[in-house]
């Protein structure tokens, strides 16, 4: 029988020719992250496993983004922790605010971190996306981010897998967020469970890199393990754009297992939401009914990258946010910031009545910037909708892509894109 991608790349790193699902391995680490809120409670505990030094000072990477810029005295210390600790260490991809920082799992593939065939942990459980470089990547727990970044080493039950052919292209407007967002809709939030999410079809060709890590991003709000794309020119090509190390491709066999498979035809998509409180509750468009809004974030480790910017600004251009509206756009990196600006996107956002801020996690997880009221509602384009996931327990969020988002914030409610296409374009939501 032969093995999936992720059993491939994780036999390799355990140094066998060969991996079951099911079976405890022991595997070599190419990196280990933490952010301003795991790595701390890391950091405490590395003592505890009797070294002195990280395994490789090139490869653990510490970000913070969580409570970045600093919130408060508590992240300012949180943040106080890693820094010392990466100095100490010398550590080299720590990534200070400002300093060519961002979001981690945007920061990471930018600077060329991951490649293809890499196994990559990361005490986030967003540290899946990865996956669209054809990583198995994973998180985990600070106390495991700990031992790997004493030892090199963590342990693995190698995951089984379930296969999501893609057939097809996407429709005007509809993105990787969509693509995940009906997938999750199908399978719902338990549905891949401690099982890898194999995306392979011709429709692979379709989706750009950051549709590819967008749908990554999200595969643990199904429950996965990981999510992983097929290398193909267009990873190549990216790989090689970011200064990656040499990539090493890991197909999948034909005669593969598979606990079942997925079949998605990319074209008979449309524009999805993910209605509270959970992202399985999935509704197209054209199903959303009449909810009005209060704020709208645009950004994220999901959707802060400069491809979600451009679309979120071709339809905020020559339009105003309602005024009953927030909306508050976060580029995920440094380098991101800097190309919108120089795109002259933020013009469009700032006009637009936009709040621009630096790259943070921010609301994304109910930290900063951008928290959310008893009862009111927010279209955000980050991962998460779960019960008081970005403000007060009787708080809304809907998660939705950027068109989406930028729609909604034009008109004071959940819509699309070619909804606000037939506003005039100085109309306004009164709130009436």
């Amino acid at each position: 029988m032969g093995m999936t991608m992720t059993q491939k790349i994780l036999a390799r790193h355990a140094g066998r020719e060969q991996v079951r699902a099911g079976e405890l391995i022991m595997a070599d680490l190419d990196l280990v992250l933490g952010n301003d809120i795991t790595a701390p409670v890391a950091i405490r505990e590395f003592p505890n496993f009797g070294k002195a030094q990280v395994f490789d000072k090139e490869k653990v990477a510490i970000v913070p983004d969580h409570f970045t810029p600093n919130k408060d005295i508590k992240a300012a210390t949180q943040c106080a922790a890693c820094r010392a600790f990466a100095r100490a260490q010398g550590i080299v991809n720590y990534f200070e605010v400002g300093h060519d920082c961002g979001v981690e799992h945007a920061v990471l593939p930018e600077k060329g971190l991951v490649t293809a065939g890499d196994l990559v942990i990361g005490a986030d459980s967003h540290t899946c996306t990865y996956g669209a470089l054809g990583a198995f990547s994973t998180g985990i727990g600070s106390t495991d981010m700990a031992c790997g970044m004493a030892t090199g080493k963590t342990w693995f039950k190698v995951p089984s897998a379930i296969r999501v052919v893609l057939t097809g292209s996407l429709p005007r407007y509809v993105s990787g967020k969509d693509v995940i967002l009906h997938l999750i809709g199908e399978i719902g939030v338990d549905g891949a469970t401690y099982q890898s999410l194999e995306f392979t079809g011709p429709g692979v060709a379709a989706l750009t890199m950051d549709d590819r890590f967008t749908i990554a991003n999200m595969a643990i709000e199904a429950g996965a393990k990981n999510g992983i794309f097929p290398v193909d020119e267009q990873t190549l090509a990216y790989l090689k754009e970011h200064g990656a190390k040499e990539p090493v491709v890991c197909a999948a066999d034909p005669d593969a297992a598979y606990t079942h498979t997925v079949e998605i035809d990319l074209s008979a998509l449309k524009l999805t939401v993910a209605f509270p409180h959970l992202p399985e509750n999935t509704r197209t468009i054209d199903e959303v009914g009449e909810v009005k809004i209060d704020q709208v974030v645009i950004g994220s480790c999901t959707n802060g990258r400069i491809s979600d910017l451009r679309a979120a600004a071709e339809i905020l251009k020559g339009r105003k946010v309602a005024e009953t509206v927030r909306c508050i756009v976060i580029p995920a990196t440094q380098r991101i910031w800097k190309q919108a600006m120089k795109e002259g996107l933020f013009d469009i956002f700032v006009d637009a009545g936009c709040a621009v801020s630096a790259p943070t996690c921010g609301p994304c997880l109910g930290g900063h910037m951008g928290i959310l009221a008893e009862n009111e509602r927010a279209v955000a384009t980050t991962n998460r909708n779960f019960v008081g996931r970005m403000g007060h327990v009787k708080s809304e969020v809907f998660l939705a892509s950027p068109v989406v988002a930028a729609a909604s914030a034009v008109a004071g409610k959940l819509c699309g894109p070619e909804d606000v296409a037939r506003m005039p374009p100085d109309a306004r939501e009164a709130g009436n």
